[in-house]
């Protein structure tokens, strides 16, 4: 059975068929999460002493997607996406992080150059915030761009736990030269829900006409074992069809922050009858904007992007693939004075990493780590095993960086999966993949295609256990996850 066949069956009636209709927008008490906790901290640290500039408080919420379904979850200050935090590059912050669950909780401030003791993760030593305990944390934000905070707690199994749970949210990190030439800002945040076991993966997410340099000359046909999949699925906190719409008007020039907050899949995103023209990576600025029809995006990556608004009409802004679409993964875009029914057309053209890059011009690495990447069917009983350089985590002494020096990472993906590779506390430069070499695109979250091969280059400047692991849940759950030290 294909795996988006049997997300078919049960998406629909989900959702129901009024969300594939496209409700009205249905009358909200207050506005969704990210228009009424946009958290800007003052431009110092807070005077008042024992006072933290900001606030999060771990704990149940409900999620509202549509008015026939409401998720219970564990989510940040109430609400699910999290408050939008916004920080000050180079001014140093405190968080006090309160943990109204039952169970030990983390908070990972992805994509920033910040010590290991406060960036969220137990491996690199970060230390736990128990439950119905209170933990402050303080450091100073870098770089500038659009980051991200969620959790960073270890799910092995429990589809309750980890970043299973609407634990996430935006986070800015403003800079004294940002442009600002733009007339709206939107935060969209794709996300899956009420996830379950399968062994029915035929991930259809992939470009099948990209070229597979470490697919195996024999492949393992052992039987797959389970993995996890959804059926329901959001932007923001709603499903399409259900909410206020995206009002614009003809001429605005709007600018679209995008990331994958899932836990379980890559996602491919359009938005018919514009274009979008992509600004930065993960935050990070691309050296050559270009437009496209469509993104791909896998978990923990982030995009930022230019749209014109030059289509006068209503269009939906969602999922390429149309079951996903249905089940909830998309948002009505309505224009000014038209009230015309949402429309769809599918994307032409494929994603492409290496279009936002310079002619590779790299110096040459002081060092070159290869990791290989394989999955052991059902290695981890009614789990899949995944293993890093024919290891699960723990990896010993193995990652060795040595400070200062320039390192390239060469990742041999020989799973059929596209794996969404996260490195924290670094920023890397993707030199090649597949084959094809590119420079000057800077990010920290990086899909290398199933059977495919990336290259990323880094300079060892963060000295501290740094944390390197797939952003599907499951995956890291099972192995897929070494700790890089330094010398």
């Amino acid at each position: 059975m294909n795996r988006r066949d049997l997300l078919n069956l049960s998406a629909l009636a989900a959702i129901e068929a009024g969300m594939a209709k496209f409700l009205p927008a249905q009358p909200k008490s207050q506005p969704m999460p990210q228009q009424v906790q946009d958290h800007v901290p003052p431009a110092a640290p807070a005077q008042e002493p024992g006072k933290a500039d900001i606030v999060l408080e771990i704990a149940p919420v409900t999620v509202e997607l549509a008015p026939n379904r409401i998720i219970s979850t564990i989510g940040y200050n109430g609400s699910s996406p999290g408050p939008i935090l916004r920080m000050r590059e180079g001014v140093p912050v405190t968080v006090d992080v309160i943990n109204d669950t039952e169970t030990a909780e983390l908070v990972h401030w992805h994509g920033l150059l910040i010590p290991a003791e406060v960036d969220g993760a137990e491996e690199e030593g970060t230390p736990l915030i128990p439950p119905h305990k209170r933990r402050r944390f303080k450091f100073t934000p870098r770089p500038a761009g659009t980051r991200w905070y969620h959790t960073h707690a270890m799910s092995n199994g429990d589809l309750h736990r980890g970043s299973y749970t609407g634990q996430f949210g935006f986070l800015i990190i403003e800079n004294a030269n940002n442009p600002g030439r733009y007339d709206q800002e939107l935060f969209l945040a794709l996300r899956d829900w009420e996830p379950f076991f399968t062994n029915a993966m035929d991930d259809d997410d992939d470009d099948p006409r990209a070229p597979h340099p470490e697919k195996p000359t024999t492949l393992d046909t052992r039987p797959n074992g389970l993995e996890v999949a959804s059926a329901l699925f959001s932007i923001n906190d709603k499903a399409l069809g259900v909410g206020d719409p995206i009002r614009v008007k003809p001429g605005q020039r709007v600018l679209v922050h995008l990331l994958n907050a899932s836990a379980i899949e890559n996602k491919r995103v359009a938005f018919p009858g514009h274009l979008f023209q992509i600004v930065a990576l993960d935050g990070n600025p691309v050296p050559i904007p270009q437009t496209t029809e469509a993104i791909f995006i896998g978990p923990g990556e982030r995009v930022d992007a230019i749209v014109e608004m030059n289509q006068p009409g209503v269009w939906i802004l969602g999922a390429t693939n149309e079951n996903i679409r249905n089940a909830g993964l998309g948002i009505v875009v309505e224009y000014a004075n038209r009230h015309d029914e949402p429309r769809w057309t599918p994307p032409k053209s494929s994603w492409d990493y290496t279009l936002f890059g310079r002619p590779a011009a790299q110096p040459a690495p002081d060092r070159t780590i290869e990791m290989v990447f394989e999955k052991i069917p059902s290695g981890a009983g009614k789990f899949n095993r995944w293993l890093v350089n024919g290891k699960e985590y723990p990896h010993e002494n193995e990652f060795v960086l040595e400070r200062g020096k320039r390192h390239r990472l060469i990742f041999r993906n020989r799973t059929d999966d596209a794996h969404p590779l996260h490195l924290h506390r670094h920023l890397f430069e993707l030199v090649d993949l597949n084959g094809k070499a590119t420079g000057g695109i800077i990010k920290d979250t990086i899909v290398v295609p199933f059977y495919g091969r990336a290259t990323v280059d880094f300079v060892a400047d963060q000295p501290g256990p740094a944390l390197f692991h797939c952003h599907i849940q499951q995956h890291m759950d099972f192995g897929f996850k070494a700790l890089f030290r330094y010398s």
